[in-house]
Order: structure tokens, then C-alpha cells, then sequence
């Protein structure tokens, strides 16, 4: 089903309900979400009242803030039990700064890995870089993919896959005039043993 302005007007809506409740039930304040993201005040406000399309890198932030994987931002549709399994039609795709994605991670389980399928359309236009907490590994399924990571820039194509430090700024750019499709998966920095009895 393609996305249509209405259907993503209302997924931004619920995501941002979702949001929203979730910093409730947490009795945190926007600030205090903010501080916890990276993300501002402002941004974070107009996100949970549905008047923002937010990128990949900034629902990451926000999951990782709330402790959750990334698709209990959106609802459920996954089964339960000790093998979280996630049907193909079980989470429409969704649209953000230029991209297309789906999570691929059952809802109601706890996670330290956020896998994502990404379309990168041909002729995505605009200079976005992303930015945030933890690590990112991609794999190209299909197409070819310009990677710049910092200053570096790599292309990579069907088959290839890519690790990198998702605190440095990135970007993902399609090559070729077609849309590249690639899984990927990002991951919170390992803390220390230590840090968790301090």
C-alpha cells in the first residue's frame, strides 16, 4: 500500500501519542526526555503532537531513552513468547527524513540490537546526517548505497555490509537512479560490567 499523506499524517499522530505516554508513565517531563535523547525540548514537543516527522536516528534516541525496542513506539502485531517472531505484514512500512522503514523486532521484548528494513529512494534530495548513541551495522540487499561515515565515504553494493560508530555523522545515499534496500541494525555502546553496580 503506498503511503499516502494521510496515512502517514496519522501514523506521525500515533507515534506521537505513543510517545507521549510513554514519558508519562515514566513521570518524566519533556526536558527531562530531552536531556535523556539529545534531542530539544522543541523538537521532542512538536513530535509527540504529531506535527513532526522524525528520522530514524531520532526514534533510536528515544527508544534507547525509554528503555524499549524500537518497535514499541509504534503498537503491537507481533507474537509472543520466548522467540519474538514478526510477520511480514505485521508492521506497515513507515516514512521519515527521506526514508522508508519498517521495524523488524518484536514489540513486547526488551533488546539491545533496534533491526530496521530501509528503502533509500533514487534521488533522495537534501544533505541529512545522523547522528546518535551506540553502533550501526547495515547489509545492502539490493541496489548500491553511497555510505559517508564523518569524511569517509564508501559505496557499497548488493551483498556488502558496513560497522560503524553511529556517533559519528552519517549518511546513507542511493546510487544508480534505483532505491537501495538494506537491513539495519543498531545497537547501544556496550557498557562495563563494572558500570552497572555503580
Amino acid at each position: 500500500m503506498p503511503l499516502t499523506e494521510q496515512r502517514i499524517r496519522s501514523e506521525v499522530e500515533d507515534l506521537g501519542a505513543r510517545i507521549k505516554g510513554l514519558r508519562s508513565e515514566r513521570g518524566w517531563t519533556q526536558d527531562e526526555l530531552a536531556s535523556r535523547s539529545g534531542l530539544s525540548k522543541s523538537y521532542l514537543s512538536r513530535l509527540e503532537d504529531g506535527e513532526r516527522q522524525p528520522s530514524i536516528a531520532a526514534l533510536l534516541s528515544v527508544a534507547t531513552s525509554f528503555g524499549v525496542p524500537l518497535n514499541e513506539l509504534f503498537g503491537g502485531g507481533q507474537e509472543s513468547g520466548p522467540c519474538g517472531i514478526v510477520r511480514a505484514d505485521a508492521n506497515p512500512p513507515r516514512q521519515g527524513n527521506g526514508l522508508v522503514y519498517r521495524p523488524l523486532l518484536s514489540g513486547d521484548r526488551v533488546s539491545n540490537i533496534q533491526p530496521i528494513h530501509v528503502t533509500v529512494p533514487a534521488g533522495r534530495t537534501g544533505d541529512e546526517r545522523y547522528c546518535h548513541d551506540g553502533e550501526e551495522w547495515i547489509y545492502i540487499l539490493h541496489g548500491s548505497l553511497l555510505l559517508t561515515v564523518a569524511s569517509e565515504k564508501h559505496t557499497l553494493h548488493t551483498g556488502d555490509s558496513a560497522h560503524f560508530d553511529a556517533r559519528l555523522s552519517h549518511r546513507l545515499t542511493a546510487l544508480d537512479g534505483r532505491d537501495a534496500e538494506i537491513i539495519l541494525v543498531a545497537c547501544p555502546l556496550p557498557r562495563r560490567l563494572l558500570s552497572s553496580y555503580l
